[in-house]
């Protein structure tokens, strides 16, 4: 049976002066502690430290890079279990496991297949190679390990060597799993909440008017007025703040951020919840909140997440029958300069603001975000993200941007990942393409090698605990 082989110099250049120095810089950040500021993963998983139950629900079932791309294929996600943790149809894991590994092939070049084989072989300690052949042998040997107690989360937690990890959360929640990890004496790690507001902020959802009455129960304030729903938002990030949180996320569909006279913002909040706005008030009020958000971080110092340029659930039928977040969201072209302008006018020069601007719209990195990054204080840029969480991609990142950012007004790299076991192999992802990037610039005689090797240990751990104040 084949088998997986993980060679020692991958991702880095192929010239061989330049893979000598991009080896040595690779082995001053390899085992450095991992910030993960921005993440999916659930908490209850820390706190309940459960053993995972199987492989298909570990690695399949809620990587939506894993199941779109079998969805593209012809696999109906109802024989994946998507989405997961509530089935439509009850499947057996075993035949998600058989499906996913008889497509092994359709991942061939993708970022996927270099984490899931980076995971079952530095994780997992398991070589076979995928296949339709090899589906049942693969599926026993990762159950056995999964039966481990050196493969429970909180093991892993400590053996991936996270230092803090950030979720992302409903601005309601009580945050009970992390009050759970934060009182229990057993548990060393740090797990923060991040303040995740897109519901409650954009009248043009259909959740919208349950998600503010849900702000009122949650604040124990009146939010059917416009006042009463701005001291609710506000008291909720401040509770948030309480439990840890460091920072809030945004993903509207655009960056918009103009504001508007409060007379018109109370007009347009009190029909919205009489389902009377329309849908150019609504993104109106939307773009109004955004900035509101920035106004607020500047009171209480919350780093502000903005990943616009998304059309979500861009296939009506498949949102209708699973839901949100399945993998039919798609990107579209996105405007920072001209959409954030009100917004920075008012709070970019402000000492206690800090945004970091993400894209899946690679042109900006260059055009937009970098000049933006590059005259205010407070912008910081984004590791590629999403579509473009990929080896090339980085590297094109980084050729874009640091001409005119150089390295120390990027954020690090973020894992945006809900699959937990794939957060040590992104990451080491990101740090042998950064050590593939500095390389370069040594053997070009643009940088000192001394100082490369203080960048990449920056890029890999100073940068993201200093750009989103977990440190």
């Amino acid at each position: 049976m084949s088998e997986i082989e993980l060679h020692p110099d991958r991702l880095f250049p192929t010239e061989p002066a330049l893979r000598s120095i991009a080896r040595r810089l690779y082995d001053q950040v390899a085992d450095l502690p991992i910030i993960s500021p921005h993440g999916h993963v659930e908490p209850s998983l820390l706190a309940d430290d459960e053993p995972f139950g199987d492989p298909a629900n570990l690695l399949v079932v809620p990587d939506h890079y894993v199941t779109r791309l079998l969805h593209a294929h012809g696999v109906s996600l109802d024989r994946l279990g998507v989405p997961p943790g509530k089935p439509r149809v009850e499947v057996d894991p075993r035949e998600i496991w058989r499906t996913f590994c008889a497509h092994w092939w359709a991942f061939r070049g993708t970022p996927s297949r270099y984490w899931l084989e980076s995971e079952l072989v530095e994780v997992f300690g398991v070589h076979l190679r995928p296949s339709a052949e090899t589906a049942d042998a693969l599926f026993d040997q990762l159950t056995e390990r999964l039966a481990e107690p050196a493969f429970r989360p909180r093991a892993l937690f400590e053996r991936f060597n996270i230092e803090v990890l950030a979720t992302t959360d409903d601005p309601a929640s009580d945050l009970n799993h992390h009050q759970r990890l934060a009182n229990d004496p057993a548990w060393k790690g740090r797990v923060v909440p991040t303040f995740r507001p897109d519901a409650y902020l954009d009248p043009n959802r259909d959740d919208w008017a349950r998600s503010v009455a849900r702000l009122g129960e949650a604040s124990g304030l009146d939010t059917t007025t416009y006042a009463g729903y701005i001291a609710g938002l506000e008291q909720r990030r401040a509770y948030f703040k309480q439990h840890g949180a460091t920072a809030t996320d945004h993903g509207h569909y655009d960056a918009g951020s103009a504001p508007l006279e409060t007379s018109e913002a109370e007009r347009i909040f009190a029909a919205a919840l009489q389902g009377a706005a329309t849908p150019e008030e609504s993104t109106a009020f939307r773009r109004h909140m955004l900035t509101e958000m920035a106004r607020m971080a500047c009171d209480d110092g919350l780093v502000m997440q903005l990943h616009p340029g998304v059309l979500r659930d861009h296939h009506t039928a498949t949102f209708e029958a699973y839901g949100r977040d399945v993998g039919c969201d798609i990107p579209v072209v996105t405007e920072y300069t001209r959409a954030l302008r009100p917004l920075l006018e008012r709070y970019g020069t402000h000492p206690n603001f800090r945004m970091v601007l993400f894209t899946v719209d690679e042109d900006v990195f260059s055009r937009e975000i970098a000049p933006l990054a590059g005259f205010y204080p407070s912008v910081f840029v984004g590791a590629p993200w999403w579509f473009i969480d990929t080896p090339d991609a980085i590297i094109r990142f980084r050729a874009a941007v640091t001409d005119t950012v150089g390295f120390h007004k990027t954020a690090g790299f973020v894992d945006d990942t809900r699959a937990y076991c794939s957060i040590p192999v992104r990451h080491d992802m990101a740090r042998r393409l950064d050590c593939g990037y500095l390389a370069k610039l040594v053997a070009e005689h643009r940088l000192p090698e001394d100082e490369a090797a203080e960048t990449a240990r920056d890029l890999a751990y100073h940068l993201p605990a200093s750009t989103f104040q977990v440190s």
